[in-house]
């Protein structure tokens, strides 16, 4: 299946959005929140002429989704870009050409390609600032065999979502970072 076949069987944001049972709300307050910058609109002028369109492999859980797919959707939107969603565990021969580290189907995973269905970029799951916080963050986990790390993940969890809801300053590294990533077609 070439990625133009991926493309067309993508659902579109508000099919997407629509049948969202999870992070429905934080997405969308995201979404309403979020404007890309102006400067970051200078730096993309050229990009808009490779008319390409995005695959956002994803689910709704995911709290890296909650926070990149709206930013995504309004660089998208600026750049007249389709984008269409694919469920990732419903999509895994896809997924697994574009594992994290060759081992891991995390997302979400943006492939961007163009009108003959060539890919021209892919971004995904995380940008390196906000993986270095991530990784901070588990530094601080016990070994998974102890009695809290359960509950220590889960807190952990539960202060990353909210800081991708809350801190402006992580939604300008996702974005710095996918237009860099369009940058470097």
């Amino acid at each position: 299946m070439n990625l133009n076949d991926w493309y067309e069987k993508g659902i579109t944001f508000e099919q997407y959005k629509n049948q969202m049972t999870v992070n429905k709300d934080e997405m969308l307050s995201i979404y309403n929140r979020f404007q890309v910058k102006e400067d970051e609109l200078e730096r993309l002028k050229n990009i808009q002429e490779k008319k390409l369109n995005v695959i956002v492999l994803t689910e709704d859980w995911c709290g890296d989704a909650l926070v990149n797919n709206p930013i995504l959707l309004k660089i998208a939107e600026v750049l007249k870009m389709d984008v269409r969603f694919l469920f990732r565990d419903q999509n895994l021969e896809l997924m697994d050409q574009y594992l994290t580290n060759g081992t891991s189907r995390s997302i979400p995973i943006f492939i961007f390609i163009d009108q003959h269905g060539q890919e021209q970029a892919v971004w995904g799951p995380r940008a390196a600032k906000i993986q270095q916080l991530v990784d901070q963050e588990k530094s601080k986990l016990p070994n998974v065999d102890s009695p809290e790390f359960k509950e220590m993940q889960n807190e952990m969890i539960a202060r990353l979502k909210k800081s991708y809801i809350e801190d402006e300053s992580i939604w300008r590294e996702i974005e710095k970072s996918i237009i860099n990533s369009l940058l470097s077609i």
